[in-house]
């Protein structure tokens, strides 16, 4: 007897779809699983015997054959137990196909035939419905995540013997829905807001500019001056998630198996927090068989790098081609996938070994060469990439004292929401450009135009504060943020003014 099962798998942070084969036939009683699975896969024809045998079903003593197609694709991980599980059922006759012909079927199974959470539900539930497959079936805590497209009928259910019921008709059940409006009113509900920093208002004002613009941005100040606190708090002010980009971000968490299980979407923007030991591949992503990394984790949020110079140089220089590219492309001998990785760097650092070199209250005991060694682990090419410098000094006891409360974070998001409009008219027609901090050399020659007394400014600036080349096109980017939030159409000296205090490790104060 033979059936065919439909089912499906992830390659990157999409889904194809995979038709899971069953052939059996009178001869000595053995399961060979071909189509090339990994040892996950291999091993489900333990899983699944024994889930049969204690679901009460008769395992058939046949030869069975089955096929994962495509065949000439690598099949991993655990999902494939259940639609294995329904092809030896319809091979022996205890089902028939016409109950499943358009159900597409997810899950791992437990000896003893409950469902267990698989990976990848969101991306799959969206490809079923592009291939207008009619039902999902999948275990009841992936049902969250699948049960957000519309357009498709999500059954989450818990055990084999409830799959089977489901399709003989012998139990209702109802698919799950999960309203969107419902999910999207949790929208910006951080727990940190930037009402709690005491002082710090210049810091905070380089964030403003930073999540206003998309502009990456590196604290620099001595330790216990506030550069975590304050980077925690910048999803908190940045505009709130897109459908589409919830979508994104949840599809990539989903494929790694981190969605938790209680979340259908992820609502809030997303902060990366990786520790100065992380390996490029854990930063990147990788693996033999690819996996998404902490860039692609932090895909329309922030990824925060504290202790900056302290993280391995070869880590810090994969970071080049995501912050120029916004993906990752990991390849392999066989393959070649893509990861989504546009993010908002924020880094932060202390400005010499001893971390009190600009700290007026503390004398600092390096050199000069070993500060100049220390703020050399971080390359050109990385700095380049970086608009933002500010520098954050230690808070000063009568702002730590006071009690008056700072502006919350709503209200600073309201600003940062309608510069993000002006820059989104402004880019309507282009692609890849969605902020100023994306803009080249073509869009700042038409959008960043300066008059005499702007040029004269920073000419004078470049020539005292001896700033490289390099921060000229940093600058202007800067102004035409700072322009935005004050709803300006030209940049005006005042906006190259304060743009050119966001540059201080370009200065030769630091030896660049």
């Amino acid at each position: 007897m033979f059936s065919k099962v439909l089912s499906a798998a992830t390659f990157g942070i999409d889904a194809y779809q995979v038709e899971v084969e069953t052939h059996s036939e009178k001869q000595l009683p053995s399961i060979t699983i071909v189509g090339l699975p990994d040892n996950a896969v291999k091993e489900s024809r333990e899983r699944v015997t024994a889930a049969l045998k204690n679901s009460g079903f008769e395992f058939p003593l046949k030869k069975i054959t089955i096929n994962l197609a495509p065949a000439d694709i690598k099949k991993e991980g655990s999902a494939f137990d259940l639609p294995i599980a329904i092809g030896i059922l319809a091979a022996n006759e205890t089902l028939n196909n016409s109950e499943f012909e358009d159900t597409l079927f997810l899950g791992e199974l437990s000896l003893d035939g409950s469902l267990r959470k698989v990976k990848g539900a969101l991306p799959i539930a969206v490809e079923s419905k592009r291939l207008g497959i009619r039902r999902l079936v999948l275990p009841i805590e992936s049902v969250n995540e699948a049960s957000i497209v519309d357009g498709i009928d999500v059954f989450g259910l818990k055990s084999l013997n409830e799959v089977v019921d489901f399709l003989t008709d012998a139990l209702n059940f109802a698919p799950v829905k999960t309203d969107r409006n419902e999910v999207f009113a949790r929208v910006n509900s951080y727990a940190l807001d930037f009402s709690d920093v005491k002082g710090q208002e210049n810091v905070k004002r380089a964030l403003e500019i930073a999540a206003a613009g998309g502009h990456n941005i590196l604290m620099i100040g001595p330790p216990g001056s506030g550069k975590t606190m304050l980077a925690k708090r910048l999803p908190s002010i940045l505009p709130p998630l897109t459908f589409e980009e919830a979508l994104a971000t949840t599809k990539i968490h989903s494929v790694a198996g981190i969605l938790p299980k209680d979340k259908a979407l992820i609502t809030e923007r997303p902060f990366r927090s990786p520790h100065h030991t992380v390996s490029d591949a854990a930063l990147i992503g990788g693996g033999t068989i690819p996996r998404p990394g902490e860039v692609s984790f932090s895909h329309h949020g922030v990824l925060f790098l504290d202790e900056l110079p302290e993280f391995k140089k070869n880590v810090l220089e994969v970071l080049r081609q995501p912050l120029e590219d916004y993906k990752v492309t990991i390849s392999r001998s066989k393959m070649s996938v893509e990861f989504p990785a546009n993010f908002m760097l924020a880094a932060a650092m202390n400005p010499c070994p001893c971390g009190y070199f600009t700290d007026s209250t503390k004398e600092c005991t390096c050199n000069t060469a070993q500060i100049q060694k220390y703020m050399a682990r971080i390359s050109g090419p990385l700095l380049d990439r970086i608009d933002i410098h500010i520098e954050v000094p230690a808070v000063k006891f009568k702002d730590l004292a006071s009690s008056s409360t700072s502006e919350k974070s709503e209200e600073i998001r309201k600003r940062v929401v309608k510069a993000r409009e002006i820059q989104h008219k402004r880019f309507e027609d282009m692609k890849l450009i969605y902020c100023n901090a994306d803009m080249g050399t073509k869009e700042l020659r038409k959008f960043c135009k300066i008059d005499s007394a702007s040029e004269e400014l920073l000419k004078m600036a470049m020539t005292r504060l001896g700033l490289s080349a390099r921060a000229y096109d940093r600058i202007i980017k800067v102004s035409r943020t700072i322009a935005d939030l004050e709803s300006a159409d030209h940049i005006l000296p005042q906006h190259i003014s304060e743009a050119i205090q966001y540059r201080s490790l370009d200065r030769e104060l630091w030896g660049h």
